[in-house]
């Protein structure tokens, strides 16, 4: 069909219907297709042989009310028509390619910003690609990324694999302007919202992550209180027989183990709990930056961790530097 041809207003009411239905603004779908019958001009010359200039400047009138429409080259004040013969047909296929693309953008817009409102939230996604620098995730309707700096180090993600992720913020890039949902299972929230996905307190707010200091991957200490008298904070994330704590431990990688402590508004108090499995643990002095322990010597190699995490966890929780040494008496 050459749009050159149809019927007056039979373009605008086209433009207009589908403009109404996905709630794009006309004018939008007007520029949109004028960029796209330029693109496809100078597609169509390349393709003759015609070699166009970088710095030509091109033009289009196009008829909001009929689709009618002329290429102009514009040198200095002078505009040339420069319409190729027969151009109707493929002026036809770049609109409807273009208004095809503005429903897709518009479609996926509104799927993303329906995402706007559960940042902070987990979905259930499926891996649909993945490149050196991302994996794309499927979830519900959309897609989202999950970029190299929120996945867990050396966790294994093949194409197909379903798996939990939080929904961490919307970016939309400065150039094209598009919108990408960005995942996360590297960020500590992710592991705030598991323990709100298996412990109802916390769901409920009876039972409150005060903070999390974690290395994804390898070890995660959670630090909660109660809002409730009566309530054990600790307890209640553990489950019976530890039934809610290996709930959350399923959705993480099987070598990151998650340590539940007690928040004190203590900070001595807290420094002993944070260093939990250690007992026994003695802090001798805590100023702004540094907090000193001693432990027994057999509670030591538990304070300090594998490579030295533990005492490392403890101390992202604490916001200090702990420096352990034994206590020999």
């Amino acid at each position: 069909m050459d749009i050159r041809r149809l019927p007056k207003t039979e373009f605008a009411a086209a433009v207009a219907q589908i403009a109404g239905e996905r709630n794009i603004d006309p004018q939008e779908i007007i520029d949109a297709i004028e960029q796209g019958l330029i693109s496809a001009y100078k597609r169509d010359q390349k393709e003759h042989g015609v070699v166009i200039s970088e710095e030509s400047v091109f033009e289009v009138d196009l008829s909001p009310e009929s689709g009618s429409f002329a290429i102009f080259e514009v040198e200095g004040e002078e505009r040339k028509d420069v319409t190729p013969p027969g151009f109707g047909r493929i002026a036809a296929m770049t609109a409807k390619q273009v208004i095809d693309q503005k429903i897709r953008e518009v479609e996926r817009d509104t799927v993303v910003g329906e995402y706007h409102q559960k940042i902070g939230t987990l979905t259930l996604g499926v891996v649909l690609r993945v490149d050196p620098y991302k994996k794309t995730i499927g979830i519900g309707k959309t897609e989202g990324v999950l970029p190299k700096d929120e996945q867990i180090k050396n966790e294994i993600l093949d194409i197909s694999s379903k798996k939990l992720f939080l929904i961490k913020e919307i970016q939309e890039d400065a150039v094209t302007g598009r919108k990408d949902i960005i995942l996360s299972r590297r960020d500590p929230e992710f592991v705030k919202q598991l323990f709100a996905r298996e412990v109802p307190e916390v769901n409920n707010h009876t039972v409150v992550i005060e903070k999390i200091a974690r290395e994804a991957g390898q070890r995660t200490k959670v630090a909660v209180s109660s809002s409730q008298n009566g309530i054990d904070p600790v307890g209640s994330c553990i489950g019976q027989k530890g039934s809610r704590i290996q709930s959350v431990l399923t959705e993480l990688p099987p070598d990151e183990k998650v340590d539940v402590v007690a928040y004190a508004k203590n900070l001595s108090q807290f420094i002993v709990n944070a260093l939990s499995p250690a007992s026994d643990v003695k802090v001798i002095s805590v100023d702004d930056t540094t907090a000193q322990v001693e432990i027994p010597e057999d509670q030591l190699a538990l304070a300090i961790g594998a490579g030295g995490e533990n005492v490392r966890l403890a101390g992202m929780l604490c916001g200090l530097e702990i420096k352990v040494s034994a206590n020999k008496s």
